[in-house]
């Protein structure tokens, strides 16, 4: 990547990372919620950490399964001994990253593209990448009846959950890829691509105003459920097929301040993706009780299941397609080309891994100094 000044991320995700009160009308970040009742208390008498609080945030889906079950079993609190986990969720990444920028959160869940867009708008000074959690997990989900094909896909109305979001900048290089034009901000062209909330994407598919979705878990299996074909998996577009698609960010001032806390939380993080690898089934059931808690809804099986299936939890959060989707977003038109050196800071993660037996992890050449 070069290593010029990051310049100007599309301009949309910086007018909704200014302005707070357009995040809520435009459904893309509405208010975090305080998730403070599903949090089990720190043990009486539990030793400390260097703060007595630390403030997470992640989102109420299954990419973010490893925030949902650490929380929902207590892991993270295990690991942090006296110091207690507030956390909180939020519906879209430009929302977590405003509030990771304003203290209200100190470490978070969340995707690709709003990791890159927050690094490079700070000009690589509010967050690091510190950890991986999942990969996986988004699909293109069709109308049967109107798209039989992916040749079929031109001409149609297909849904994505952000303008500049992660799979938004992934289906605009599918479509690259196919020889077909769009224009990005608007979304017109050979291909319809309609930027809708995923809580409504399923309604939208149902009254027929969009053919299809590329679109993350669970919502891909949602649209399956209401009748909708997996045309596409977006794995397999990927060597090994495997993709970032939620990262672990911490405010760099935190991490400053109190590494001790963010150790412990990479240790709860690691230890809540082993026990979700060795126990799926439980650890489904305890994501799904998570979700219903945060949304006062479980998720039925014949959505969870196909879903959770396509998620795959790693401690690796995937440095080397994180930069082929900052170059993604690049082609698109979406992002001046960045700088992303430093955004990455693995050592309290490789530390916790190396303590496990695990082997280190890479940063791709995009470590800090």
């Amino acid at each position: 990547m070069s290593a010029a000044r990051p310049l100007t991320t599309l301009r949309t995700l910086a007018v909704i990372a200014a302005l707070p009160l357009l995040l809520t009308a435009c459904g893309y970040g509405s208010k975090s919620t305080d998730d403070g009742k599903q949090t089990p208390a720190a043990a009486a008498g539990a030793k400390k950490l260097s703060v007595d609080e630390v403030k997470i945030g992640y989102f109420p889906n299954l990419t973010h399964a490893t925030a949902l079950v650490g929380v929902q079993e207590g892991l993270f609190q295990k690991e942090l001994g006296g110091t207690t986990i507030k956390p909180s969720t939020f519906n879209a990444g430009p929302s977590e990253i405003e509030a990771l920028n304003a203290g209200s959160i100190d470490i978070g869940w969340i995707g690709p593209s709003p990791s890159i867009n927050g690094y490079t708008k700070s000009d690589g000074k509010n967050l690091r990448i510190i950890g991986g959690s999942a990969s996986g997990g988004v699909k293109l989900v069709v109308n049967p009846k109107k798209i039989k094909s992916l040749k079929d896909v031109k001409g149609k109305k297909i849904a994505t959950p952000q303008l500049g979001n992660t799979q938004d900048v992934a289906f605009l290089n599918w479509i690259a890829d196919q020889g077909w034009k769009v224009d990005a901000e608007s979304g017109k062209g050979d291909v319809s691509v309609v930027r809708t909330d995923n809580k409504i994407t399923p309604d939208a598919y149902k009254s027929g105003s969009i053919d299809g979705a590329w679109v993350p878990e669970p919502t891909a299996s949602k649209l399956v459920a209401e009748g909708g074909k997996v045309l596409l998996d977006e794995s397999t577009l990927w060597p090994d097929k495997k993709f970032v698609i939620t990262n672990i960010i911490v405010s760099q001032k935190f991490l400053k301040a109190h590494p001790d806390v963010v150790e412990a939380v990479l240790r709860g993080s690691v230890k809540t993706n082993a026990w979700i690898n060795a126990n799926p089934d439980e650890a489904k059931a305890a994501a799904n009780k998570a979700l219903e808690k945060l949304s006062g809804k479980a998720l039925p099986a014949a959505v969870i299941d196909p879903a959770w299936k396509s998620v795959q939890f790693t401690d690796d959060p995937l440095a080397s397609t994180l930069n082929t989707e900052a170059e993604h977003a690049v082609k698109a038109g979406l992002l001046e080309k960045p700088d992303l050196k430093g955004i990455y800071d693995l050592t309290l993660l490789n530390k916790v891994l190396k303590a496990e037996g695990k082997s280190e992890i890479d940063e791709a050449g995009l470590g800090a100094e």
